[in-house]
């Protein structure tokens, strides 16, 4: 008799089971009060962490990573030493990603052939290539996140597409952080080219945001879900409510009202957060890493 039953436990266990269950992306290197890379890594609650930021590049303009006192890049191997966290992070299965642009910075390609040399800039530095001066050694990234949010609204697909060219041992990540509002107004184009793995959308600082009414978030989800091509979708979140202007939604809430919603839909990856600093002040990550 057992031997009957048990098929059927096992079967009714997977259907019940079945689990739309995400990850967490978080932004790590806007304040050096967060924490190391690799402890970052070391949590077990993320899935990709985004170096943020390489605010300064394009237009014949000479790329500058910004850290804030993580580590000076404009010394000479000022940020080499980040290559063993970023080791540590990828041998715990945590995808590393360089965060290019961000809400303040100087960023912008002027054209295609600026956006080619922008790809063999960062695939030199921080990809598969080579170049005497990788801000972080022989450390080789997992791909390159697209946080533009200024600049200019043209070539940002010709620079996914030139880094899609390169010939990489392992797979070649590249993610986008537009606005909530679709379509975004810098990467719209760019996000329409289906060259893009991951999309996670900021839901704060916009109208968009929740504002108490999770169906009215959920259409937004929706709308770029089924007009946007890409592997999975992340809901972008401040991790505090002093990450940003607006936007914030306690755990509790998160939890019982807006995640059972995006949760459902085929593309949904998980939550995206703003940033480890944050979320150490308030321990968010933890909160909903459960029900994520």
């Amino acid at each position: 008799m057992i031997t009957n039953i048990l098929p059927f436990f096992l079967i009714l266990a997977m259907i019940s089971g079945r689990s739309y269950s995400g990850s967490i992306s978080i932004y790590w290197g806007q304040n050096s009060k967060e924490g190391t890379l690799a402890d970052t890594c070391g949590t077990g609650r993320f899935a990709f962490v985004n170096i943020a930021f390489l605010p300064v590049f394009g237009n014949n303009q000479t790329p500058a990573l910004d850290l804030d006192d993580h580590c000076d890049p404009s010394t000479k191997n000022g940020c080499t030493g980040l290559a063993t966290d970023i080791r540590s992070c990828q041998s715990r299965g945590v995808k590393v990603m360089l965060s290019i642009g961000g809400g303040d910075g100087s960023y912008f390609l002027a054209s295609s052939e600026d956006a080619k040399q922008v790809a063999a800039y960062l695939w030199d530095n921080y990809l598969g290539g080579t170049s005497p001066s990788r801000p972080f050694g022989d450390a080789v990234l997992d791909g390159i996140d697209f946080d533009i949010e200024g600049g200019t609204t043209q070539h940002w697909d010709e620079l996914a597409s030139y880094l899609r060219s390169y010939s990489f041992a392992k797979k070649l990540y590249l993610t986008a952080a537009p606005q909530c509002p679709f379509p975004d107004v810098y990467m719209g184009q760019a996000l329409s080219s289906g060259l893009f793995d991951y999309v996670w959308m900021q839901f704060y600082n916009n109208y968009c945001e929740y504002k108490g009414n999770a169906a009215e978030l959920k259409a937004t989800w929706d709308t770029w879900t089924s007009n946007v091509t890409a592997t999975g979708f992340f809901l972008g979140l401040p991790a505090a409510p002093s990450a940003a202007s607006s936007g914030y939604i306690p755990a509790d809430v998160l939890i019982s009202q807006v995640l059972p919603l995006v949760k459902n839909t085929s593309k949904y990856g998980g939550v995206m957060l703003w940033s480890k600093y944050y979320d150490d002040l308030t321990g968010y990550s933890s909160s909903i890493k459960s029900h994520v």
